[in-house]
């Protein structure tokens, strides 16, 4: 029998075909309090070591929170994790909509994907029933094509996660899809989904949030509009989206421009989010209960369909400045194309700019691409090269392989032009300019990720200024320049990235429940479990939980042969910026490895990077002791 602190989640075996409904009790949820954590845990406990990513034994799990579906901004989002067919590594991605909370009203905490199916097929969930039902007539439609049919033969009420073309065709860095415009993009989750011939899952739910305190939830949730009103970060955020931080980015040498050569981009004010707003934004979209809007909705005439949302500011840069073109309606297309063929347009735009420098350089000739005209600013030659990616034609085969593989197969020195940290191309933030995400980028177990810790301007504000006082409740720490990387930086990073770990547990959106900017803080997040949940926990035990989560990964990636060589930098950022604000800034190796040495220690890590015993015993871990070669 089920109590109302377990967990229950669907464990879906493709190759038998059959769909089991299984329960942890609330002893096991409390110390993986679904999303990220949740799903790891139940991949180390169930994926055998050594899998193949793209083989039957991987297993992809989806997690959400006890939170996910409550009615309060910033709840509603999901993990998708598996062993990664990009790195090798923990393969983690998130994302927000509707789906999360409707997976939580349909009384589910996670699904679990094992096995391989021997046609398409695709997950139905309707409250407590599910099943599986074939997806041939699915199977290389574009998202919106797919989700109408979904929609017609299932139930026009239901929120679907799905992969395209790119997903199917097991293009390395696909992505999962939903609403059309959101993805869970980053680490190839969508790339498993299409190995194991799972096209989508649907669900729909109608059972409502049982609250231990409802009037408690209520005055959290109506204190958002005061809030909102104190919080400029935020109500800019709704105004312009994530592409509001484009000029700010390049007005500060930050924004990566011609593969991170350099970071700034002088015509970045056509592709920025208040050019955006003032020209081809048709409206605000927003997830599950949220009051913030920040999502975009751009359209153009016969080039860009509203249905496929708008880009956000790592789309921009990637397809835009990393690609060195300022053509506003190609990086709203490219956008576009991603969510139709489900491709992550972070690690696409960045294989487009890098395809750009290989023939820039002479390492490929427009005989290998086959298209004379990519180049550096050809939007035309970006948009045709997204297309062959995702059906893997002509050079697109090789590059739907990763930056990484693809330079290795390449050869002729392709491999020094990889911008990528495990095989995960870096977002559009600049570690030369934001030094502490030179250590997160290179220690994050999944690879490069600028959504893992606070970034570092929080900590150029004095204690007393209103961005710092959330992050003193986690935290004391001096007022440092963003461009050092001191042992208080090396601090700051760690306890950030412990925060920010347990939002990703909590399913929590980090634009609206934060260490520092943020709409809600650390505080908050105790109040909110303890008032919905009945959870009388301690921040204390949170950040533990936090802790905890980026230790399972780590066990995780060791015990795949993962080591404190694969928490490196590319070469790029070791070369100083040549102009620009920003110029002639640069991380040093000495710097990194010493800021290694002690992230490790700090961390309860020996210096080869592996969790010691103590540390697991510490955090209830000792069962995964028995995963590692040493501790």
């Amino acid at each position: 029998m089920r109590s109302i602190g377990d967990a229950a989640y669907l464990d879906v075996d493709l190759t038998k075909g059959t769909v089991t409904a299984r329960v942890l009790p609330e002893s096991i949820y409390r110390l993986y309090p679904g999303g990220s954590a949740l799903a790891t845990y139940l991949l180390l406990q169930e994926m055998p070591a050594g899998a193949d990513p793209l083989g039957p034994d991987n297993i992809l799990v989806c997690a959400v929170s006890p939170l996910a579906n409550l009615p309060i901004a910033g709840i509603s989002r999901m993990t998708i994790a598996a062993k990664s067919p990009l790195t090798g590594a923990i393969g983690d991605s998130q994302s927000g909509g509707y789906f999360p909370a409707e997976l939580k009203k349909a009384g589910w905490d996670a699904i679990l994907v094992r096995g391989r199916s021997e046609r398409p097929v695709y997950l139905a969930i309707h409250n407590d029933k599910a099943d599986l039902r074939p997806a041939d007539h699915l199977w290389g439609k574009i998202t919106g094509e797919a989700l109408d049919a979904i929609h017609a033969e299932f139930d026009p009420k239901a929120e679907v996660i799905q992969i395209g073309p790119a997903g199917e065709n097991l293009v390395r860095f696909a992505a999962v899809i939903s609403m059309l415009n959101r993805a869970n993009g980053r680490t190839g989750m969508g790339a498993v989904m299409g190995a194991k011939q799972l096209k989508a899952i649907a669900v729909r739910g109608t059972k409502r949030a049982h609250l231990v305190d409802p009037e408690g939830v209520k005055a959290l949730a109506s204190s958002i509009t005061a809030r909102l009103k104190e919080n400029p970060e935020v109500t800019g955020l709704g105004k312009y989206g994530t592409a509001g931080a484009v000029n700010a980015q390049n007005e500060a040498g930050g924004l990566p421009t011609r593969a991170f050569q350099t970071g700034h981009f002088t015509t970045a004010e056509k592709i920025s989010g208040e050019t955006m707003y003032d020209t081809i934004l048709k409206e605000r979209d927003t997830c599950y209960s949220c009051a913030v809007k920040c999502k975009r909705v751009v359209a153009v005439d016969g080039r860009v369909d509203p249905k496929y949302g708008g880009p956000e500011y790592e789309t921009i840069a990637t397809f835009g400045s990393y690609c060195g073109i300022d053509d506003l309606t190609a990086v709203a297309e490219a956008n576009q194309l991603c969510n139709m063929y489900g491709l992550d347009t972070i690690s696409c735009g960045a294989t487009v700019a890098f395809a750009m420098e290989m023939v820039e350089k002479g390492i490929l000739t427009a005989a290998d691409t086959g298209d004379p005209d990519l180049k550096w600013g050809n939007a035309a030659a970006m948009l045709r090269l997204v297309k062959r990616i995702a059906h893997r034609e002509f050079i697109g085969d090789l590059l739907a392989e990763g930056t990484a593989r693809a330079a290795r197969q390449l050869g002729r020195g392709a491999e020094q032009y990889v911008v990528a940290v495990k095989g995960n191309d870096l977002p559009a933030h600049m570690p030369r300019v934001k030094r502490s995400l030179a250590l997160i980028y290179a220690v994050n177990p999944f690879g490069a990720d600028h959504q893992s810790s606070e970034h570092d301007f929080v900590t150029a504000f004095p204690m007393d200024h209103w961005m710092r006082k959330p992050l003193n409740q986690v935290g004391q720490f001096p007022m440092m320049d963003a461009t050092e990387l001191s042992l208080d930086k090396v601090r700051f990073a760690l306890v950030t990235q412990q925060f920010y770990s347990i939002t990703d547990t909590l399913g929590l959106c980090q634009f609206v429940w934060g260490p520092a900017w943020q709409v809600f803080g650390p505080n908050d997040v105790v109040a909110l479990l303890k008032a919905a949940y009945g959870w009388d926990c301690s921040l204390f035990e949170l950040m533990q939980a936090g802790e905890r989560r980026i230790n399972l990964m780590k066990v995780f990636n060791v015990r795949e042969g993962l080591t404190r060589a694969d928490d490196r930098l590319p070469d790029r950022l070791f070369e100083a910026i040549p102009d620009g604000p920003s110029r002639g800034l640069k991380v040093t190796r000495a710097e990194l490895e010493a800021a290694l040495d002690a992230y490790y220690a700090m961390a309860g890590w020996n210096q080869a990077g592996v969790p010691t015993g103590g540390k697991l015993d510490a955090l209830q871990l000792s069962w995964a002791k028995t995963l590692l070669p040493t501790v």
